[in-house]
C-alpha cells in the first residue's frame, strides 16, 4: 500500500514515501525520508539545509488526504486544506532525518472534516497542527 494508491499527488510534490497504517475516516501513520536531495533544500537555507515548515505540515494534510480517502465514503472526493490551526515547529529537520507522521481525523461531514497531526523525528517532536479541510468533487467541473 502506497499513499499515490490513495491521493492525486505525483513527485515532485508527494512527500509520504513510506505509508506504514490505515484505519479509514479514522488514522493513519507513515513516513517521509529526506534524502538531501529535494530541491528545496538548495534554497533553504545554502550551507544549512532546513525543511520548511510549511513542507512539514503539508505532508501532514497529505497522510490525512490519505486516512480520508481511504473510507468508501469519500470516493470521488478530494480534501482540500481549508485551515491550518496552532501550528508549532518544535526542531530543526535535516537532509537524512526521518519524519516519522501520525494524524488522526475528527469531525468529519460530506462536505468538510478536522484533524490533527503529529511529525517526529527519533522520538522527537518537530511539528504538530490542527488540520481543516473542505471535500470538493475529484474531477473538475465539467466547461459549459
Amino acid at each position: 500500500m502506497r499513499a499515490d494508491d490513495y491521493l492525486p499527488h505525483r513527485d515532485p510534490f508527494l512527500f509520504i514515501t513510506e505509508l506504514r497504517s490505515v484505519e479509514p475516516g479514522q488514522s493513519a501513520t507513515g513516513a517521509w525520508q529526506l534524502t538531501g536531495d529535494e530541491a528545496f533544500f538548495a534554497g533553504h537555507f545554502p550551507g544549512r539545509p532546513t525543511l520548511p515548515g510549511v513542507l512539514m505540515v503539508e505532508s501532514l494534510a497529505q497522510l490525512g488526504g490519505v486516512a480520508v480517502l481511504a473510507d468508501p465514503a469519500y470516493a470521488g472526493k478530494l480534501p482540500l486544506f481549508g485551515g491550518i490551526e496552532r501550528a508549532r515547529f518544535r526542531q530543526q529537520v535535516v537532509p537524512g532525518d526521518l519524519l516519522e507522521l501520525e494524524v488522526t481525523l475528527g469531525r468529519m461531514s460530506a462536505r468538510a472534516g478536522k484533524g490533527s497531526g503529529r511529525a517526529t523525528v527519533n522520538g522527537k517532536l518537530a511539528c504538530e497542527a490542527e488540520l481543516l479541510f473542505v471535500l470538493v468533487d475529484a474531477a473538475p467541473p465539467a466547461e459549459g
